[in-house]
């Protein structure tokens, strides 16, 4: 049997339970103590109830919080060129294959969402090169 981690991390929507593992008890079965709260968005670290944590308690969920940031990270510029390429096919079948009633279902909210989108990055891009205002 593989060794277990001394942590186990339960991901909820903002962060995570964290609990510690316990395999060393009399009846050999796997035990989890909820020691903490993390919040992935503040970086805030919680204990549980009247708990407290140890220095390597918090340096391992420290350690899991940046390894969840950057994989959160990677995943919204993974999910962004999909939406391009989603665009990109909504683009084809508006073209080529839909009907007018099925584009009559889905040209507002298309337009609405693009020209939303238009204007954040319009106005992003601006910010950056310095230009305040524009759009």
């Amino acid at each position: 049997m593989t060794r277990l981690p001394e942590y186990y991390f339960r991901v909820r929507e903002n962060g995570a339970v964290v609990f510690r593992v316990d395999t060393e008890n009399r009846m050999r079965r796997i035990e989890m103590n909820q020691i903490a709260v993390v919040n992935v968005k503040n970086g805030e670290i919680k204990a549980h109830g009247d708990g407290t944590l140890s220095e390597s308690d918090r340096q391992e969920i420290e350690r899991w919080l940046d390894a969840r940031r950057e994989m959160l990270k990677a995943r919204t510029l993974d999910d962004i060129g999909r939406t391009i390429d989603q665009l990109n096919l909504t683009a084809t079948w508006a073209q080529q294959s839909a009907t007018p009633e099925e584009l009559n279902a889905v040209s507002d909210a298309l337009l609405l969402a693009m020209h939303d989108l238009r204007s954040v990055l319009v106005r992003k891009k601006s910010q950056a090169a310095g230009l305040e205002n524009s759009t």
